[in-house]
């Protein structure tokens, strides 16, 4: 099958019929659907696009998120992420998330006052954290709990109604920042501390986290950690179609409610080919231990033998702009926890990596994962618990999305074909007439 490109146009030439067909271009692609009309028979069901894993599949349009991994480049709604981490909160950043473009001071109070006064979680979502042991996966119970807010609010399902669409938003963002606070506690056998007024999103986290305990952090402390995990919640708060928000907008396309959609992004986020990938660079760090057996582990994973977790990215080909921002939230960080030794480790293979012929090649740079780890590990965070504040930051990325989503003109239940690969059609034979396998 040839191809030609032609003033906007793709010229499609099946060598099997010689027949050409003509499918119009758009921003760069054309309509799947246009290959539908190539088939050698008018009886079949026309051609499809192969893709697994939907490497070069675009399945929607966004006004988002953007990135540009050749060139190592991250948007939101078109605003730089070394701009919006250095200068916005991240509620600032969930508000352009949602809204489109960044808040006005006297919005921004609104919105975080809307946010807060929706922080405190139902007494049965409550009472679902609190079942689950306390040896339980953080990720299953925070399933559990986002799912649990589906039966609570049954008013979320009314989703074509863009008020009651944005009261589960400020809903969510709420709850979010709490649930995920108590799954930490119910994780170490503490009670569940109520929000507090007048404290910063990131504020209030930190501070139910640690309330009543040998690891309260107050004054200065709590602002220096709070300020690291309010960027470290705006560096993961969208990141386009990914596993997570494609799985968000997948759920979302048969009008399921915004807590089922999350939920589904959530459980998409616990694997650890997607959420895990700083957790795995903690145990990389660990098995290398110290700073004389790094030549010798290099030469491992040149030889095909380890891999060198944290590097490289399936979008990014160049440095992740959030990996340069996170070495810098670490130094903020260690002021307060004292520094972790690891974060020398890191540094140190970074710095060969990033000189070596073998990487540079492949082109293999620090991903935000690198680092993200070493600091959640330096504040007291055990790394199941990682993947969690993941998510408590990609919560406003996955709303902006199903939000979009539910106004797309274009939005239709996803269902992508397969190409049937079994057995043709045979006859049953009856249970007794079988012969024995």
């Amino acid at each position: 099958m040839g191809v030609v490109l032609d003033q906007g146009k793709l010229k499609v030439i099946d060598s099997r019929t010689e027949q050409s067909y003509t499918l119009p271009i758009n921003e760069s692609a054309v309509r799947a659907i246009g290959l539908r009309q190539i088939r050698q028979d008018p009886g079949e069901f026309g051609m499809l696009s192969y893709d697994p894993g939907y490497i070069n599949t675009a399945a929607c349009t966004s006004r988002i998120g953007y990135v540009d991994g050749a060139n190592g480049i991250l948007r939101y709604r078109g605003y730089p992420i070394e701009q919006l981490a250095q200068s916005c909160s991240f509620t600032e950043v969930a508000y352009l998330l949602l809204k489109g473009d960044l808040p006005t001071r006297r919005e921004l109070e609104a919105w975080d006052r809307s946010i807060l006064s929706r922080a405190a979680v139902p007494d049965s979502v409550k009472r679902i954290i609190d079942a689950f042991p306390s040896d339980s996966h953080p990720m299953g119970i925070l399933v559990s709990a986002v799912a649990a807010l589906s039966a609570h609010y049954p008013e979320g399902k009314d989703i074509g109604s863009r008020s009651n669409r944005r009261r589960q938003q400020l809903r969510l963002l709420g709850k979010m920042v709490t649930i995920c606070a108590y799954i930490y506690r119910k994780t170490h056998s503490l009670g569940f501390p109520d929000p507090v007024s007048g404290l910063s999103y990131a504020g209030n986290f930190i501070h139910m986290l640690w309330a009543g305990t040998s690891s309260e952090r107050t004054g200065r402390d709590a602002r220096t950690l709070a300020r690291a995990i309010d960027k470290l919640l705006v560096l993961h708060a969208e990141h386009e179609q990914n596993c997570s928000t494609s799985a968000m907008r997948h759920v979302a396309s048969s009008n399921a409610d915004p807590y089922a959609s999350a939920a589904a992004a959530i459980a998409a986020l616990s694997g650890p080919m997607h959420g895990g990938a700083n957790e795995a660079v903690l145990v990389m760090l660990d098995e290398i231990a110290d700073a004389a057996n790094i030549p010798g582990f290099m030469r491992q994973v040149k030889a095909g033998n380890r891999r060198l977790m944290g590097f490289g990215h399936r979008v990014y080909k160049h440095y992740d702009p959030r990996a340069r921002i996170i070495r810098e939230i670490a130094s903020e960080v260690f002021s307060v926890t004292g520094r972790n030794p690891k974060i020398d480790l890191a540094m140190q293979l970074e710095s060969i990596a990033l000189e070596d012929e073998y990487f540079i090649r492949r082109r293999l740079y620090p991903n935000v994962d690198f680092y993200s780890g070493i600091i959640y590990e330096a504040m007291g965070f055990p790394s199941d618990m990682f993947t969690v504040l993941f998510a408590l930051g990609r919560m406003a990325g996955w709303l902006a999305h199903w939000d979009e989503f539910m106004q797309d003109p274009e939005r239709r239940i996803v269902r992508p074909r397969q190409i049937y690969s079994g057995p043709e059609k045979r006859d049953l034979v009856l249970i007794d007439e079988r012969f024995s396998r």
